[in-house]
């Protein structure tokens, strides 16, 4: 069967696409801890027997409750620096007074990555550590099945109130005797997902029929993904909290009884980034402040001191003990011993003993040799310690002795539960390593096929003939498919643990293992086909001679010194480093042969114009005699110097030379503009400084100018009623960015009439649509009717733009330039130093790449979730709507890279000098780009899956990794679909 390279390149990808899902879901599995509810509750442990025969203690149920009604207020990205620091002390007066003398408890609480708001509320409630795949299911949160304190309550007969962020109300389904849920992915709103909590305070605080309420404010969260933590809006969304939080507590008090004092919480379910963002692993995504408020507590006095560190699964163990539950089964989390602090010390021994039992067992069900861990050594000591201790108190002994000892046994206990949760933290999942390496072996064929496959398919036909029917029927497939098959037989029958391919259905599972025995049939034939090709005599030895210019052996030499980079974590942090150095490496490059080509080659043209004659007669002779596919790039390389010296005259000679260095200088200014990575990221840049509320005029003039640029580079290959509607939705791109404040009119003295935007997005969304859909109609034109291809050129040129108009919509206003930059070094490139040089398809579809990359990370990207910008996903939505938001969410994320990809499209399809299979050798240098980082990534994160930095660094770049490889599916299919004309043009030269 023969197959076009576009068409084969494409097909490759969406296997390969495959391959990456299966890898995915075996990497990032559910945790394996998790047990049923119904199974999570049991007889508690009684204490510790006393050393000696007929003594024995008569406390074997679990503690009553310490608290009679408990306040849990989260207010979503709350920054410890937001209370304990200058912020707290300026906006929070009422809650810094409590913590600095009132009868609380400060803690500064750690959360683990990823930091987003699902996978944290399971660890507040649960106490274990949630997988790393729940950043990705936090769209769309499912019941949590897990043992957890919402269950446990209920269970206990507590009711339970909550209003806020309706994620709660997915994961715990009919826990709650009242509750009131809002969407937390509406991010533009401010106060109205606010205001939906708070007006049911007041009548609930004077209700008695609960035991339990819960309160998740989002404002806060909605406002740092808007404008970031430094926003004037932060300061009154503190003060609107501490308001809340007095009135609460005051309430609290005013109803407290004699037995059971009340407690309120306050705690944040993760931090905010520098950019006001979260996902990541920095300081101000981490730390959040965890306050416990209650009269049953001394008032404090002296000096404050720091809060102290303590894990935000902590918080699950100690609420359980608070309200008289069990601790859940799957947590990991210690007892915060100051809030029991004032009990007895029989009574702090029985909690803590409880939480190391609890603990214990976990490490049971989990470590084969649990004996040995230095955890449950310290804990089978400490009990030992605290059956004496029993033997005394029973024994009637009151004692400095008995004292000294219960403060001895309770820290044997403490240091025991450091040592046992640290133990099973380092065990959050259970790698499903047979669906892994099913998915690694489709992709690794896949790679091999495709480097396999290079010298057909960018060959001038750029068509080979793929050898589908010989392997399928051979014997060897029967073969390959008998034997995996049978492995997959014994892996699924004899595996422990649940694995996700086993849980396919045989037929699924016998379909993926053709599809591998395919694919290996596949390899071997084209190595059997390489071996016969290499035997065969050559009549003219100038076709196998070819010469590696400097360009070459650059794109070569990066290719391989990234994927290299890819094993060392810090260069995974530092990413767009390594592509900030490859792309100025290359306009260096690309200067060197510009001026070779102007200065060098113009003093011996009559030579080199008799010698690339006789070349390129003799490769015309030798393809001739033998059926050759002689690349498309040899020829223009041969043709370069006969009309290097003439192509370029007058001024555009020296603007091509210039060009390398205006590029240069215009990726030094982006640099500038995004502090990304991990070490600097914290440093302020050109973007913090104009998004600052002082220089908004500056930011104003910025956009506009911005958007201005944006329209005469688009404009010029657009048709007239493309360039109005392109005029308007720009207009109307300023237009919405003032209505939200980001920026202002010149005749705007201030911006308090602050909305939504929801008209003006929608208004360029309008023309966006059609922009794109005059564009798709040149080229179903195109595609029906035989025109010429100026049409077809037009068309793409039109969807281009729409992208750019989008692009231009969901980017922040600092963030225009790099959409400037973008465009203006795509025409520089394309005039001044691709069409000069006669670079060929393949050179230019890596620099395509390269530069798609860069602008990745020029955009403020980097490989943590925490520079996600959700907020582009709600632009012009009302509501949250799940398929627009994640789309337009992943396009604002991607937008260098596709838009590179894009006009790579246009450009290749637009120069009618170049060879018919320009667009299908670029679709195949693509998808090889693609191909080979995430092929050798997944190979790497296998085999550094105990890896410290795991979680917090590699994981994270899997994962844009793996969404990156479907976008360029969707790219490559894209390409495949335009590449109509290259099968006439190969008839008629037929």
């Amino acid at each position: 069967m023969r197959l076009r390279s576009g068409v084969f390149a494409a097909s490759c990808l969406l296997v390969e696409a495959l391959g990456v899902a299966l890898f995915l879901r075996g990497f990032f599995p559910v945790p394996v801890r998790s047990l049923p509810r119904r199974e999570a509750r049991g007889d508690p442990p009684a204490e510790p027997a006393p050393p000696g025969p007929g003594m024995r203690s008569n406390w074997t149920k679990i503690p009553p409750p310490l608290f009679k009604k408990v306040v849990i207020v989260l207010i979503d990205a709350l920054r410890d620096d937001f209370v304990f620091g200058s912020k707290g002390k300026q906006f929070m007066p009422y809650t810094t007074q409590v913590v600095e003398k009132g009868t609380s408890y400060s803690f500064i609480a750690e959360a683990k990555p990823p930091t987003v708001t699902m996978p944290r509320i399971k660890a507040l409630m649960t106490g274990s550590i949630p997988g790393f795949i729940d950043v990705i299911v936090n769209l769309n949160s499912p019941a949590l099945l897990d043992d957890n304190l919402i269950w446990q309550a209920k269970a206990a007969g507590k009711r339970i109130i909550f209003y806020g962020d309706d994620t709660w109300v997915k994961l715990f389904p009919k826990h709650f005797v009242e509750y009131d849920g809002t969407t937390s992915f509406f991010v533009s709103d401010f106060t109205e997902v606010d205001n939906n909590v708070t007006r049911h305070l007041d009548r609930v605080l004077k209700r008695e029929d609960w035991d339990l309420l819960i309160l998740h404010y989002l404002g806060l969260d909605h406002i740092g993904h808007m404008t970031g933590p430094n926003s004037p809006l932060v300061g009154p969304k503190l003060h609107e909290m501490d308001n809340i939080l007095k009135k609460i507590h005051i309430s609290l008090l005013s109803k407290e009884e004699a037995s059971l004092p009340n407690l309120l919480v306050v705690c944040g379910d993760h931090g905010m980034s520098e950019t006001g963002s979260h996902g990541g692993s920095s300081e101000g995504e981490v730390h959040t402040p965890l306050l416990f408020i209650s009269s049953a507590f001394e008032k404090r006095s002296g000096p404050l001191t720091q809060p102290e560190l303590v894990q935000q699964t902590d918080l699950a163990s100690t609420l359980a003990v608070g309200l008289g539950l069990p601790i859940s089964r799957n947590s990991v989390g210690n007892l915060i011993l100051p809030v029991v602090g004032g009990k007895t010390m029989r009574e702090q021994l029985r909690f803590v003993h409880l939480n190391g039992f609890q603990l214990s067992r976990l490490l049971q069900q989990n470590t084969p040799a649990y004996e040995k861990d230095p955890g449950y050594e310290h804990f089978k000591k400490a009990e030992k310690s605290h059956g004496n201790w029993i033997k005394l108190y029973l024994e009637g002994n009151n004692s400095e002795i008995l004292l000294n000892l219960g403060k001895k046994v309770l820290k044997q206990y403490l240091e025991a539960l450091k040592t046992l949760s640290s133990s099973l933290s380092k065990q959050v999942a259970q790698y499903d390593m047979y669906s892994m390496m099913v998915g690694t072996v489709i992709i690794m064929e896949v790679l091999l096929l495709l480097l396999l496959s290079v010298p057909k398919a960018l060959s001038s036909q750029a068509e080979f003939e793929v050898p589908l029917s010989p392997p399928l029927f051979s014997l060897l497939f029967y073969l390959m498919c008998l034997m995996l098959c049978a492995v997959h037989v014994i892996v699924c029958t004899s595996a422990e643990s649940l694995c996700y391919f086993c849980s396919m259905s045989w037929l699924t599972a016998a379909g993926v293992m053709m599809l591998i025995s395919a694919l290996m049939c596949g390899i071997l034939s084209a190595i059997a086909k390489t071996f016969e090709n290499s035997r065969l005599p050559l009549k003219n030895p100038v076709v196998s001679s070819s010469s590696w210019s400097e360009i070459d052996v650059l794109i070569l030499a990066g290719t391989i010194g990234h994927v290299l980079s890819l094993g060392a974590s810090s260069f995974i942090e530092e990413e767009h480093q390594t592509w900030y150095f490859l792309i100025n490496t290359l306009c260096l490059v690309l200067c060197q042969e510009l001026c070779r080509n102007n200065f060098l080659l113009k003093e011996c043209d009559p030579q080199c114009g008799t010698t690339v004659k006789q070349n390129v007669d003799s490769i015309g002779e030798a393809s001739e005699c033998k059926n050759i596919d002689i690349p498309a790039a040899e020829s223009s390389k041969l043709g370069k110097a006969t009309s290097s010296a003439d192509f370029i005259k007058g001024s555009d000679k020296w603007i091509s030379l210039a060009s390398p260095w205006i590029i240069l200088i215009c990726c030094r200014l982006l640099r500038s503009l995004n502090q990304t990575g991990v070490q600097w990221a914290h440093r302020p840049d050109f973007g913090h400084w104009l998004t600052s509320s002082e220089h908004k005029p500056e930011l104003s003039f910025l956009a506009a100018v911005s958007l201005l640029t944006i329209f005469f580079l688009v404009q010029r290959r657009c048709s007239l009623v493309s360039k109005i509607a392109m005029a308007l939705g720009l207009l109307g791109v300023y237009s919405y960015r003032a209505a939200i404040g980001n920026v202002i009119f010149p005749w705007q003295r201030d911006s308090k009439d602050i909305s939504k935007g929801i008209t003006e997005a929608r208004f360029v969304y309008v023309f966006v649509l059609g922009i794109v859909f005059t564009g798709t109609k040149d080229l179903l034109k195109s595609q029906v009717i035989s025109t010429d291809s100026s049409v077809k050129s037009t068309g793409l040129w039109e969807v281009y733009s729409g992208l750019v108009l989008l692009a231009a919509l969901l980017f922040r206003p600092h963030n225009l330039p790099v959409l400037v930059f973008c465009l203006l070094i795509q025409t520089m490139m394309t005039k001044y130093i691709w069409r000069p040089l006669k670079s060929d398809a393949a050179q230019i579809t890596i620099m395509h790449y390269w530069f798609g990359q860069a602008f990745f990370y020029f955009q403020g990207n980097s490989n943590g979730i925490a520079t996600v910008d959700v907020s582009a996903g709600f632009v012009g939505l009302e509501s949250y709507v799940e398929i627009p938001a994640i789309f337009l969410t992943a396009f604002a994320t991607y937008a260098g890279p596709l838009l590179w990809a894009i006009h790579l499209l246009c450009y290749l399809s637009s120069e009618v000098s170049r060879n018919s299979a320009a667009v299908g050798h670029g679709c195949f240098c693509y998808a090889l780009m693609r191909s080979i980082p995430v092929a050798i990534y997944i190979v790497l994160v296998t085999g550094l899956r105990y890896h410290l930095f795991i979680w917090s660094v590699f994981s994270p770049k899997l994962l844009y990794e793996g969404v990156h490889v479907f976008i360029t599916a969707a790219i490559c299919l894209f390409f495949t679909a335009m590449d109509q004309n290259y099968s006439q043009k190969v008839q008629d030269r037929k």
